[in-house]
């Protein structure tokens, strides 16, 4: 069949790829002049199915005030009281039950399990390189609170058969030697072992060299400006180069996506949650991660790409603002320096901020919508490239009536219904 991608970022890459291996006609169509150049550029390295979890928990309205008053922040609200803005915050606040996050974090960590095979998969098939680093994820407690807290996601760790180590302050050093002179500010650690770190931007440009030698024509400069629809069917897409047809469409446009489905009457959960990263020259390989470390404190991940230091974190409620503010990069400095000393120059390093695609309950929307050719791929916040291959395998199984390897029936945007 001919299937157009709409969106060229890791996840429309991934799936292009997929696709393509399943025997189908492919265009990518990506606005930009290349693929990865926006949410999948520099975003935090970490490809974490144990800890994929929803941002929506118990006791996060509680910090989320506290949070808002720290200098340095892991939640940034604008005043912004538009109406999209508020019903994803209240659709947040439903989803912070003990009830409903167990099963949030559950599908959660079967679609990203099943992504990180694929990925150990199409890594053996294909020898794709991306500053691939296996060592697992240090999830770093700075409180004794925060220890005891832990039970939470544990519980639901085991019961998926997750593999993950409790450490105590010395343990976590053992985990990440560079840590040592910040033993007085760690408390504990929740270790993820079968976790990895990588580059997504190298990740999806290669990818997308893979997907062209299977065929997959990418065309770049190319706005989406609506589906053309006729009876329950999509039959083309408007873009400032004129219509494309195809047989089937995948939507994945990341925060992108609600605007271009709402006028099919498609009702969409996808909300812009921007998150900022720095990219730090190693100086002093010795004192530097050797993996990922997520500060639970700042709610900030550091981790090692190669002889970089990718810092990434925080989540800003500013609709689709791309400002990048003086003061995120601080509280992302104040966090790798706290933790790694002078590992890295701080002072050559970049900037970047990209605006995640989150849904209120944490769950990508994977799959068929009432359009029996259209399918979505999107909503995946700070876990796309934790659950990139995962969710494009699911994607292209079905589009290719097979049945996908994982329960899916809770992925799509029917259980929003």
């Amino acid at each position: 069949m001919r299937v157009i991608v709409l969106g060229g970022g890791v996840i429309g890459v991934t799936t292009a790829y997929y696709l393509a291996r399943a025997g189908h006609a492919v265009t990518v169509l990506e606005r930009a002049e290349a693929v990865a150049l926006e949410t999948s550029f520099a975003n935090a390295g970490q490809i974490s199915p144990g800890y994929s979890s929803p941002w929506a928990a118990p006791g996060v309205p509680r910090k989320a005030l506290k949070w808002l008053f720290m200098e340095h922040a892991p939640l940034i609200v604008q005043p912004r009281m538009d109406a999209a803005t508020i019903r994803w915050c209240l659709a947040i606040l439903r989803n912070c039950t003990i009830k409903r996050y167990q099963v949030n974090k559950s599908r959660m960590v079967r679609l990203a399990e099943y992504s990180r095979d694929q990925l150990k998969a199409l890594r053996a098939d294909t020898g794709i390189a991306y500053d691939h680093r296996g060592q697992g994820t240090l999830q770093l407690f700075r409180t004794q609170k925060q220890v005891d807290d832990a039970h939470k996601d544990t519980e639901v760790l085991a019961a998926d058969g997750v593999d993950f180590e409790v450490l105590d302050a010395a343990g976590c050093i053992v985990a990440e030697p560079g840590l040592a002179n910040a033993r007085d500010r760690i408390a504990g650690g929740l270790r993820l072992p079968n976790d990895e770190t990588g580059d997504c931007y190298t990740f999806t440009t290669r990818l997308a060299d893979l997907a062209r030698q299977l065929g997959v024509d990418f065309r770049f400069g190319v706005s989406v400006a609506g589906l053309v629809t006729e009876g329950d069917r999509v039959r083309a897409v408007r873009t400032n180069q004129g219509e494309f047809d195809a047989d089937i469409f995948v939507g994945a446009l990341g925060s992108f996506t609600p605007a271009m489905v709402k006028p099919l009457g498609l009702d969409l959960p996808v909300y812009p949650v921007k998150g900022y990263s720095i990219t730090v020259p190693i100086i002093h390989a010795d004192r530097a991660p050797v993996s990922t470390v997520l500060d639970e404190s700042y709610k900030v991940a550091v981790t090692r790409l190669g002889d970089r230091i990718r810092v990434g974190g925080m989540a800003e409620i500013a609709g689709f603002d791309t400002t990048l503010h003086d003061r995120r990069r601080r509280t992302l400095e104040h966090v790798v320096t706290d933790l790694y000393g002078d590992a890295g120059d701080i002072s050559s390093a970049s900037f970047w901020t990209g605006l995640r695609p989150m849904t209120p309950d944490g769950t990508p929307v994977v799959g068929p919508t009432r359009y029996p050719n259209f399918y979505l791929n999107t909503g995946h916040g700070t876990l796309g490239w934790t659950m990139a291959c995962g969710s494009a395998r699911v994607l292209a199984d079905q589009i290719g009536g097979q049945k996908p390897e994982i329960d899916t029936h809770d992925l799509g945007l029917a259980r929003y219904a």
